[in-house]
């Protein structure tokens, strides 16, 4: 039995805690009649077992039904140790998709709405020291195309682009003690040009006379230390790292920054004391990066930085949006930098915290997108929203992710290129992101029909097959200049909507590419096709050299790592076998260095 045993949330954590993935009680209620006849306090209801946090429609759950089935419910026993007794005992869910409900021993405890970022309860009052029961209803209407769904298709057949749904329980569900008084909500904003870190966090419960100790470590070396008052709920502080001590031995600050190539971390521990006795203790991280645009550039730590990415969906045949093991989103990662790529943009998925856990270590850059709605409405709008509001609260501190993409290719929003309401929309969503991050670009609407964005993010796909001349012509011609570029129209859509324009703004192919190849007896399609490795192997070039030739991109997102589903236009299969070496393809991508000394 395959289950994800390791430590869920990376960016904070405590020692204690109890996993509680595994063999669960659970039903279908396809007649919706649970809440009538309160399941939640009726263990012969639920006649299967589904092994969490994989979804039922997977081959890990155990079940592997990819049939509408809206409503789910899952039950499960779990025992609080006695040495919990005098803490407060918080309930974690990684991400269930999409509304919860969530009982313990017959008492609702909370609801939460939104399939793709976590969310806890206090579940202190409601157990009671014995066996406790932990019930979940779950709501995911798989028709309605007015929640944030991605790429899992409102029909019960895959199909194109569209994949199997994701219903329940995708993440780790777990429990951790924490006493009365203790931290929450921590927030680390590097400044990089002054060589500080900004921390911010909030005391739950009473603080008054409490204090916080914060000791920051680089490379197992004590760099800075600090102990802070609490008078008040929220706190901040501002840490100088580099002293002294560092500029005595000639180290100079900018070898301290994040980069992929040097994925430089800071540890973090954070004590909060109430005279000598430790209230609770959280160790975390940070890392220096800054990303910012001048010039028609972007600048990594204020240098120009060529970004080299692939799209990424997340998906895997076993466990669809949930991967099988940790260490297989580290493979990801490590198999994408092996083909010389420096990051990926994570494609209508916000993706297990986890994976930018290994893009943090490894160094590996990440643009954060979230799953979209398939049709405009007030309701989406209001979905949505509160989404990007969690999932930038939750992934803040992971120095790994240096764009935010709230909206693709004019999804949800269909008639942006005129419509006034969903570009006002576009642009609510723009502003909002930058509102609560300051550290990171924002992409208004990737692909092409943007308003106001941070980066000129194109796609084209009409580069043809090898022996389309014309059409290869004709797509390098439509990249080799700025110009060139922001009059095209590789879908038939405007790069900008009515009323926006070009305004400097560095400019990436964010997608393109998709060449189809299969492996043994896997069918499919790609945006275009090739029969054999060597074939693969030269249209990579081909597609490659066209992009190395423009003069005005500073970045690509090749489609994409791996195969999914019915498509087979990935790097490596479903299943992450290479389609050929992979250091043909890394030559490929280091490349561009050539043609830009030559350029």
């Amino acid at each position: 039995m395959i289950d994800r045993k390791e430590y869920p949330r990376p960016q904070l954590v405590r020692k204690e805690w109890i996993n509680l993935n595994g063999i669960w009680d659970f039903a279908f209620d396809d007649q919706n009649k649970g809440l009538e006849e309160k399941w939640f306090n009726q263990s012969q209801v639920f006649n299967q077992n589904i092994n969490v946090p994989f979804a039922y429609q997977t081959e890990l759950s155990t079940i592997g039904d990819t049939a509408f089935h809206d409503i789910v419910w899952y039950r499960r026993e779990f025992e609080v140790p006695k040495s919990w007794e005098e803490k407060r005992i918080i309930l974690h869910f990684g991400a269930v998709d999409y509304r919860a409900w969530v009982y313990i021993n017959e008492q609702l405890v909370g609801f939460h709405e939104g399939g793709h970022v976590s969310f806890s309860f206090d579940i202190t009052h409601y157990v009671t020291g014995g066996k406790e029961t932990l019930v979940v209803r779950v709501e995911d209407p798989s028709t309605d195309e007015t929640i944030p769904r991605g790429k899992q298709y409102w029909v019960e057949q895959s199909d194109s682009i569209w994949y199997t749904r994701t219903t329940g329980i995708w993440q780790t569900v777990w429990l951790e003690p924490v006493s009365s008084s203790h931290l929450s909500k921590v927030r680390f904003t590097p400044d990089v040009d002054n060589g500080e870190i900004k921390l911010d966090f909030e005391v739950n419960g009473d603080y008054q006379g409490k204090k916080a100790e914060v000791e920051i470590r680089f490379k197992d070396e004590l760099i800075a230390k600090d102990c802070i008052d609490i008078h008040e709920r929220f706190n901040k502080r501002t840490i100088h790292l580099y002293n002294r001590k560092i500029f005595r031995t000639g180290f100079h600050h900018d070898g301290w920054n994040w980069t992929p190539e040097n994925p430089n971390l800071f540890d973090v521990k954070l004590i909060l004391r109430d005279n000598q006795q430790v209230l609770d203790q959280i160790d975390s991280y940070f890392g220096m990066r800054k990303i910012h645009t001048e010039n028609g550039m972007i600048y990594l730590n204020n240098k120009p930085y060529y970004q080299k990415l692939v799209l990424d969906q997340g998906y895997w045949p076993e466990g669809l949006l949930t991967a099988p093991s940790d260490e297989d989103l580290k493979k990801d990662i490590e198999l994408a930098k092996e083909m010389g790529f420096n990051g990926c943009r994570k494609h209508q998925k916000v993706e297990d915290p986890r994976f930018l856990y290994w893009a943090d270590q490894l160094g590996f850059l990440v643009w954060g997108e979230c799953a979209a709605s398939a049709s405009y409405s007030e309701d989406a709008v209001a979905r949505l929203t509160r989404e990007w509001f969690e999932i930038i609260e939750r992934d803040y501190n992971h120095p790994s992710i240096v764009a935010w993409v709230p909206l693709n290719e004019s999804w949800g929003i269909p008639g942006v290129r005129a419509d006034k309401q969903e570009q006002h929309h576009s642009l609510a969503m723009y502003h909002m992101i930058h509102s609560i991050d300051t550290t990171r670009l924002v992409i208004s609407n990737d692909g092409w029909e943007m308003t106001k964005s941070d980066i000129c993010a194109v796609h084209n796909y009409n580069h043809g097959n090898k022996d389309e001349a014309a059409k290869y012509e004709a797509f390098k011609e439509s990249i080799v200049t700025k110009e060139n570029i922001i009059t095209s129209q590789p879908a038939k859509r405007k790069i900008y909507a009515n009323g926006f324009e070009y305004r400097g703004e560095p400019i990436i192919l964010t997608e393109f590419g998709g060449i189809g190849f299969k492996l043994g007896e896997d069918s499919g399609w790609g945006y275009t096709s090739v029969s054999n490795k060597e074939e693969f192997i030269s249209d990579y070039k081909r597609v490659m050299e066209a992009v190395y030739t423009s003069k005005a991109l500073h970045g690509y997102c090749y489609t994409q790592l791996t195969d999914v589903e019915q498509e087979i236009n990935g790097l490596l299969t479903y299943n992450r076998e290479p389609k050929c070496e992979l250091s043909e393809i890394k030559k490929i991508n280091d490349m561009w260095h050539q043609e830009i000394v030559k350029n």
